[in-house]
């Protein structure tokens, strides 16, 4: 792994997971299976590999532990398997962050790509009409943040290799996935046609309009452009508080463009 995140870490592909430098904590990692995600995919029958993302949360520095606990803030990092899972990319279910007791209010999450291609997309709503949808693409150094509320689904896509990423979340974080499931999955589904994302509406949304796009700066939320985001908490641990607090931002977020 070419990027550096701020703190000492290996990624590592088969078997996926994580091992920790000197000075850096986290849990064992969680794998995830093919068998757990079926039901939000466009083919709950595809075929690919068993295991298809491997998470571990709260991974930091043990010199921030106690401070990170008192900001209730949270990182975390994933890793994507490559391949594909029938004709779609490796992916997520999709979901929405649940409402947080800490603040009241759903959260808001804060990608920033390793290695390999991603495309986080999101969905402004789960009802019949998904109204704004976006795919933003990142490659390694890349930030996209998904505001509080939005559905969202994270993916390979470069199915030749693996992807891997960390966020900052709220530590009391939650996922609700009632709309996704209901629905059968997100509003558009992503396929893998000529090694490139081509996306195919869902039908059980009436309506959605959807936007291709590559990740933009943030300097709306105070974010440094070629900066790890684990080296901007440590040089301002406030920084990410619209992470914690996300009701104090309510005018970035009434007008807020992926």
């Amino acid at each position: 792994m070419h990027f550096n995140p701020g703190f000492e870490i290996t990624v590592q592909s088969d078997p996926m997971g994580f091992s920790y430098g000197p000075g850096v904590y986290g849990p064992a990692p969680e794998l995830r299976s093919l068998e757990q995600i079926r039901g939000s995919l466009m083919d709950p029958d595809s075929t690919g590999p068993e295991y298809v993302y491997c998470i571990a949360m709260d991974v930091a520095a043990v010199a921030d532990r106690e401070d990170l606990m008192d900001r209730n803030l949270l990182y975390g990092v994933v890793t994507y398997a490559k391949g594909q899972l029938g004709e779609e990319p490796i992916r997520s279910q999709g979901h929405r962050h649940a409402v947080s007791a800490s603040c009241g209010t759903s959260t808001p999450e804060v990608y920033e790509i390793w290695e390999g291609e991603a495309c986080i997309y999101m969905q402004a709503s789960g009802e019949d009409d998904a109204g704004c949808c976006y795919a933003v693409y990142g490659r390694a150094g890349d930030v996209i943040v998904v505001p509080p509320g939005w559905i969202h689904a994270t993916i390979n896509a470069c199915p030749d290799k693996p992807m891997t990423f960390g966020a900052w979340c709220v530590r009391d974080y939650g996922f609700d996935y009632t709309d996704v499931r209901r629905r059968g999955g997100i509003a558009f589904f992503p396929l893998v046609q000529e090694g490139r994302l081509v996306w195919i509406k869902n039908d059980a949304y009436h309506s959605g309009q959807l936007i291709e796009k590559d990740a933009r700066e943030h300097p709306e939320l105070g974010i440094e452009s070629g900066k790890p985001i684990y080296q901007q908490y440590r040089e301002d641990p406030d920084r990410f508080r619209f992470v914690t607090r996300p009701q104090d931002y309510l005018s970035v977020w009434t007008k807020y463009i992926p």
